[in-house]
């Protein structure tokens, strides 16, 4: 039974449902080891927090902008806003801020605003507090360098994609 590949992960409530593929032999309360691909979380972990510092950066450079969408994958992060210009325009400025938050290297601390709800956050001293109950890494530095590319998704809808160097 050993070697059963995760096929999909969900959150259902406080737990986490995995679903193995058929056949895999286990049954309710058998006891398993759970091996994580440390090399892709901590690769989702950066592009996370990246996109988180990317997203808290364009607010503050654009104060009501509204996000409409947003993904995380292993080879990058996307983040979508209604926006009728291109976002582009605030490339300079977003990739300044992030050179100096990893320079920084500033710690990235998370906890419970509900502990009973499991409502999570995570705070960087003197740049953003955000809900999210992600991983993160443990200081900005751990990100690395980014690239950003923007991508018009039609009529007033604006995309940056981010990768990491």
């Amino acid at each position: 039974m050993a070697g059963q590949p995760v096929l999909a992960a969900q959150i259902d409530g406080f737990d986490i449902v995995y679903t193995l593929p058929p056949k895999h032999g286990l049954q309710v309360g058998d006891e398993v080891e759970v091996i994580i691909d440390w090399e892709r979380r901590y690769r989702l972990m950066r592009l996370h927090f990246a996109a988180e510092m990317v997203l808290q950066i364009v607010y503050q450079l654009r104060p009501g902008i509204e996000r409409i969408g947003a993904h995380i994958s292993a080879d990058k992060a996307r983040i979508d806003f209604a926006l009728n210009s291109s976002i582009a325009e605030l490339f300079p400025l977003v990739e300044e801020t992030v050179a100096k938050l990893l320079k920084a290297d500033l710690p990235i601390s998370t906890g419970f605003t509900d502990e009973v709800k499991q409502r999570r956050y995570w705070e960087v001293a003197g740049f953003a507090r955000m809900s999210c109950g992600g991983t993160h890494p443990r200081s900005t530095s751990e990100v690395g360098a980014i690239q950003l590319k923007r991508k018009n998704q039609g009529r007033g809808k604006e995309r940056i994609e981010i990768t990491l160097r």
